[in-house]
């Protein structure tokens, strides 16, 4: 227990370092920025960075990053030596306020959707202070921002700022209503689960589909998947725990804990939870959580997979991402209370984020919009692309009987009995868990259950921030006018529930009558990255942003771009993967096995013997059967990707949804149906049962 405690945030210039090493005035200066937003002067700033300097080099550092998300979908860094020359031959160990405060990247090599020309190269990276610094690999990483030399977000980080920012502008406008004067700010956290694989690094490096992307792009399933359920919070093999111990402590040294970890549903697959934190923070922690995952698997000789679907027939990768809204005074606004209806601030909340969800569902699906997360979103680990909220029965009940204005029968919470005398009973919860609903409210916060393994949890929560922050407002502004208040307060929300109930549905997300029911509703149903991406630029979303200083107009066609760019990119890899590999790897070596059958045959020939009906003679025109629909569907894919010439990213996205992902669903059913059937001396790469029961 103490090597854990003085391990724990020992690489971090956490509140307990900086308490040290600065003096009593800067210190409370710097936590007014932290804290309350407040612009940090030059003069703290270079205090700040003196100790910060200090700091780092006694704990080995020698370099400094400023570390930054940038639209790529990984983070970057560029390191910056801390040894300056003085003269003489002598060197100084130099780390002034402008290396804090202020980087410069090359804002034309990141995504910027047309932001940039090629020739326009300056970026800037600025310093978030309300996100602690820390050390990795000798490095002393500075979490900032990344705009252009003209001003735009190029990072997940910025807009996350600002959404942060108008959350807390209209979070405090309602409490202020509700006398709550003693609260200085409002801030959302959130809490992600982060879900991966764990594979064999010698069979992950014979895969080409997984070096290049991420996933395998054929592969047979084996006669044993998950159907048996025995590896779901199973123990965990001897392998694995080695690989948890390490992480936990590469993550204690960096200041993140990992709250809970377990097998998975799928063999192979194991999930992380880290604590919950201010939302910038927490995705912070989880883009360095990923970065660790993968260093610490190769130290085991394994690879971390965090792609969405890396294994077609078993469950895929989520990232629930779990939000609620708290109080500097450590009030949850997401918290019912023994009486929720009688509290009138969480169902006005409540209610707001009902609106939110409903009026901004496009929004919300979009913000998890993937290449990887298409292939997940709909199968029986994931929701499915349709967003409603799933609230209980005893909140629906209480949210029923003030939108019907009928009195609703107070319960006693009942209590669940084990069925063993030694075995205390203890009472339910105010709702059961829903895992098909895309955003489930859990007692004081909302699941968001949507998120892609591999993504960054920014921009959902930037979505989420900004779209409640919009009805927040409304509401404070309604609000402030009335005459009286607790009139108006009790309209708003049941003026708010008739309207906007729709979003909520407590049922089977499975089901396929809730496709009918969410059409009959009026819901959104996106079952693809292009058809959500397509609402992007609509005048609502794009004025959401506007409105609430999160993103500008500019800024959002960007995005639209990048992210449409980055969907058909990714198909366009895997297409080509898939070539390569089928050409080069899989129909050589089926050609072999072919060639074993002939010998075979022709042996039995001359010897006279009866071959029609063999298994050489069966298997050997399957096997040309299966080889001539394989190469027909790349032939015709290899064309189609050469001729494409089409220039409007939304109909170039549509042409790889509807034209290359069917051949790339053909290619695989033929190539898997050919590894069931060929001697596995002959197959070229690991199967999925090395895959993934490879790891003792």
């Amino acid at each position: 227990m103490t090597k854990i405690m003085e391990k724990f945030g020992c690489k971090v210039f956490n509140d307990a370092v900086m308490q040290e090493r600065l003096t009593k005035n800067t210190y409370k200066e710097l936590q007014k920025t932290i804290k309350k937003g407040e612009t940090l002067n030059y003069e703290i700033a270079r205090e700040v960075a003196s100790a910060m300097k200090d700091w780092a080099i006694e704990n080995g550092a020698t370099h400094f990053t400023h570390w930054f998300h940038p639209l790529s979908g990984a983070t970057a860094e560029k390191h910056e030596s801390f040894v300056t020359t003085a003269g003489g031959g002598k060197i100084i160990m130099e780390f002034s306020p402008s290396n804090l405060v202020k980087g410069e990247a090359d804002a034309s090599s990141f995504p910027s959707g047309g932001l940039r020309d090629t020739f326009e190269a300056r970026g800037y990276t600025a310093w978030d202070p309300t996100s602690y610094a820390f050390i990795k690999d000798n490095i002393l990483c500075i979490p900032t921002v990344f705009c252009s030399y003209s001003g735009e977000a190029l990072d997940h980080k910025t807009p996350l700022l600002r959404s942060m920012e108008a959350l807390n502008k209209q979070a405090m406008r309602i409490l202020h209503l509700f006398g709550n004067e003693n609260v200085d700010h409002v801030k959302a956290t959130a809490g992600a689960e982060q879900e991966y694989f764990l594979v064999d690094k010698k069979n992950f490096d014979q895969r080409e589909d997984l070096i290049l992307s991420g996933r395998t792009l054929i592969g047979a399933m084996p006669p044993k998947g998950q159907e048996m359920n025995d590896h779901y919070y199973g123990q965990i093999k001897t392998r694995v725990s080695e690989f948890m111990k390490d992480l936990n402590e590469e993550l204690w040294e960096v200041g993140i804990q990992a709250k809970t970890e377990h097998n998975e549903v799928a063999p192979s697959q194991h999930e992380l939870a880290n604590n919950f934190l201010t939302i910038n923070v927490s995705a912070d922690q989880n883009n360095l959580t990923m970065e660790i995952m993968k260093k610490v698997a190769r130290k085991h000789d394994l690879e971390c997979l965090l792609h969405e679907k890396p294994f077609a027939g078993v469950n895929g990768s989520g990232k629930h991402n779990n939000w609620s809204l708290k109080t500097d005074t450590g009030m949850n606004l997401l918290e019912p209370g023994d009486t929720p209806m009688e509290n009138a601030q969480f169902l006005l909340f409540l209610s707001a984020i009902i609106k939110a969800v409903d009026e901004y569902q496009d929004l919300l699906r979009i913000s998890i919009s993937s290449a990887g997360n298409d292939h997940r979103l709909g199968a029986s680990e994931a929701p499915p692309a349709i967003v409603s909220i799933f609230l209980g029965d005893e909140l629906s009940e209480i949210l029923d009987s003030i939108r019907l204005d009928k009195p609703y029968q107070n319960k006693e919470r009942a209590k669940i009995q084990i069925g063993v005398h030694t075995i205390p009973t203890f009472p339910k919860d105010n709702t059961d868990r829903n895992r098909t609903s895309p955003f489930a409210f859990t007692g004081n916060k909302f699941e968001f259950r949507m998120p892609g393994s591999s993504a960054s949890i920014a921009t959902p929560n930037t979505i989420l921030d900004t779209v409640v922050a919009e009805e927040l407002k409304g509401f404070a502004d309604r609000l402030e006018k009335a005459e009286d208040l607790n009139d108006e307060i009790h309209k708003v929300i049941k003026e708010t529930l008739k309207k906007h109930s729709r979003i909520i549905f407590n049922g089977n997300g499975y089901d396929p009558s809730w496709i009918k029911e969410a059409e009959r509703r009026g819901l959104s149903n996106y079952a693809s990255t292009p058809e959500a991406l397509a609402h992007y630029l609509d005048k609502k979303n794009v004025k959401v942003f506007v409105d609430n200083g999160v993103l500008s107009k500019t800024e959002c066609e960007s995005r639209y771009e990048i992210y449409l760019e980055k969907y058909y990119k990714t198909i366009n890899i895997e297409a080509k993967t898939m070539l390569e590999m089928l050409k080069k790897d899989v129909l050589p070596s089926s050609v072999k096995f072919e060639e074993a059958l002939c010998e075979v045959l022709c042996g039995k020939q001359k010897l006279k013997m009866d071959v029609k009906g063999s298994y050489e003679e069966k298997t050997l025109k399957k096997v040309a059967d299966l080889k001539k629909g394989i190469v027909k569907d790349l032939e015709k894919m290899e064309k189609l990707l050469n001729e494409n010439k089409e220039s409007d990213p939304l109909k170039k996205a549509f042409f790889y949804r509807d034209k290359i992902i069917p051949l790339m669903g053909s290619v695989r059913k033929n190539t898997d149906e050919l590894e069931l059937i060929t001697d596995r001396k002959y197959w070229p790469m690991p199967s999925y049962r090395e895959l993934l029961f490879g790891v003792d």
